[in-house]
This record gives structure tokens, sequence and C-alpha cells, in this order.
């Protein structure tokens, strides 16, 4: 894609790219929905069967938004690590942050197994396990704004982090090892990660999230752009580099926090929707990245639960197993078209 002054055409584009595969999201599944039904059902308008209505607006219509601010949720926040990290390799979860949702979840599932019932805090259900999830995230993320203060060099707090993680997940595997076999399936099925759990409480909540952690992204935007040249240049512009830094990990922290806990840990989408919109747009400019990804990363994640759900079927394939079958060979086959990465 050429580069341009104006990029409202091609924003509109992926808008509208964007609605069609909300659309046909929620059309399919186990009971199939004419489109044209699925239209009248969104605009109050009586549907052919009453019980269609009743499936889109409590099941399908949630799921889709859930897909739709976690997918660009995981992308924003990619795109936040790599660029702080000057590293394309960097995703949402360089800092433990998934790792410390997955200790929350597996403590509050298999814990009762080894420490006797001190950790059964009460019935395993969606609710208890955002909670422990969102609390374990934020348990992590607040290590690392510990160790942030402490440490000037960001490939630094980059190995940290990924200690941090490998900590986290140490402790997942002794407390897998001790649990039984009906906690442990529980605990992995979880892994898999889920889009069509949400309530709309719980949907409006991951929303105040997401538009949180976009928020201080969008303040952000300088910063950013001057870290893309190192720290020495973005403190000759005057980036004061410490307060920027805490900016970045606390909106990366919201936003693949607040997606991990509502949806469990997703794959692929935050590493590899921001090199896909540079490999597009062809521009280091985030007040061009920034939106842009999260439209791509909606409407990825969007195309991967419509996958997932396996039209026709009763069967809904694992999440985290389709965006990585559907996502990698379509940026392995950009970047092996391209030849060099824009970054």
């Amino acid at each position: 894609m050429p580069r341009s002054k104006s990029y409202t055409l091609y924003f509109i584009l992926l808008v509208v790219v964007l609605l069609a595969c909300f659309m046909v999201n929620i059309s399919f599944g186990s009971v199939s929905i004419p489109l044209t039904e699925v239209v009248n059902a969104i605009l109050g308008s009586a549907t052919e069967k009453a019980s269609w209505a009743y499936i889109i607006w409590d099941y399908r219509i949630p799921k889709a938004l859930t897909a739709i601010l976690v997918g660009s949720g995981l992308a924003l926040s990619g795109l936040l690590m790599q660029t702080l990290f000057r590293n394309p390799l960097a995703g949402p979860f360089v800092l433990g942050i998934s790792s410390g949702a997955s200790l929350g979840a597996a403590i509050l599932i298999m814990g009762a197994s080894l420490f006797n019932g001190i950790f059964a805090f009460g019935i395993v259900n969606d609710i208890s396990l955002a909670l422990a999830s969102s609390i374990g995230s934020f348990l992590v993320l607040l290590a690392v704004m510990l160790v942030a203060s402490r440490v000037k060099d960001t490939m630094a707090l980059l190995i940290i982090g990924l200690m941090f993680g490998s900590l986290t997940a140490a402790v997942v595997s002794v407390l897998s090892y001790f649990s039984t076999a009906e906690k442990l399936q529980q605990y992995i099925y979880w892994s898999f990660g889920s889009l069509g759990n949400l309530s709309w409480q719980q949907l409006l909540l991951l929303f105040i999230i997401i538009v949180i952690g976009l928020f201080i992204s969008i303040i952000s935007i300088k910063p950013l752009n001057s870290l893309l040249l190192g720290e020495n240049y973005a403190r000759s512009m005057g980036v004061n580099i410490k307060r920027s830094r805490y900016s970045i990990i606390i909106a990366t922290g919201l936003l693949a926090g607040g997606a991990s806990a509502f949806a469990g840990p997703i794959a692929f989408i935050g590493l590899a929707v921001p090199h896909l919109t540079r490999q597009i747009f062809n521009t280091t400019d985030h007040r061009i990245l920034l939106p842009a990804v999260m439209v791509y990363g909606a409407i990825l994640m969007l195309i991967c639960d419509t996958i997932a759900q396996w039209p026709t079927s009763a069967n809904v394939l694992p999440i985290n197993a389709i965006t990585s079958i559907i996502g990698a060979p379509i940026v392995i086959w950009l970047l092996v078209r391209k030849r060099k990465m824009v970054f």
C-alpha cells in the first residue's frame, strides 16, 4: 500500500470489512440464521423464529463484541510492547501479564489440591475466574512496575518480564502436578481461550478497561514515535523516558490483562497484527498504526472466531488454536513477500 497523507479511504474500507465480519460472525453457529434475519433482529424487527432473536442478543452479539474488544486490545498492546522494546518478537505478554492471569486461574481451580482447601475460595465460575485472573495479572504488573522503577535499561526490563513469566509458569506446573484430573482438565479448557462466556455486565467492564488502556495509549503517541529512534533521541525531543515507560506498561497491563482475564490467554494476535499492519500501511507513525492495529486485530479475531464456531455444528474449536493456525501462515507469507520488515 503506497504512502499517502490521507488514510481516510483505507480506514473506511477497514470499517466496512469489520462490519461485514461482524454480521457474518453473528449469522454463523450451531443454529444457522439467515443474514436478513440477523439484520431484522438487530433493528428490533420481528424474526421468523422468536428463538433467533434470543440467540442473537443473548449469545452471539456479546460474543462478537468480545472478539472485537479482545482482538483490538491485544493488537494494540502488542504494538506498544514492540515499540517500547524495539523488538519485533515482543508481544503483549512479554512482561508476564498473561502468565499472571494463568496463575490466578490455576490457583483458583487447582490450588485446593495442593493446599488442602486453603485456596478453595468458592465455586469456580466465569465471574470468579475473571476475578482471579485479573488479580494475578495485576500482581505481576505491580511487580513489573516496581522493577521498572529501579531498572534503567529497557532490555533488562524485557528479560525480567520474561523471568516473571517463567516463574509463574513454574508455579502453574507445580499446581498441575498435584491437581486432580478433573481440575486439570478444567484449567486446560480455560487456557484454550473462549469468547462466548461474557454477560452484558462483564462486557461493559471489559469495554471500560480497554477504553482506559486506549486513552493512555493515545496520550503516549508522541513518546512512542520518539522511542522508535532510541531513548537518547527521545530524550532530546523532551520525552520523559521513565514516565513514558510507566504509561506504556500500564496501558499494556490494562489491555492484555483485561483480555486475558475475560477471554483467557489468546496467542498470536498481539504479536502478529502489528507486523501485518506495518506491512500493509508501510508506516511507523503511531498516529496511523494505533487505530489501524485495533481494527485489524478486531477483524482477525472475528474471522478466527467464525472459523472456530464450525458452522452448522455444535462443536466450538479452541480459539487459541485457530488464531495461530490461520494467522501465522498469513504473516509468514507477508514477510517472505516483502522480504524485509518495516519497523
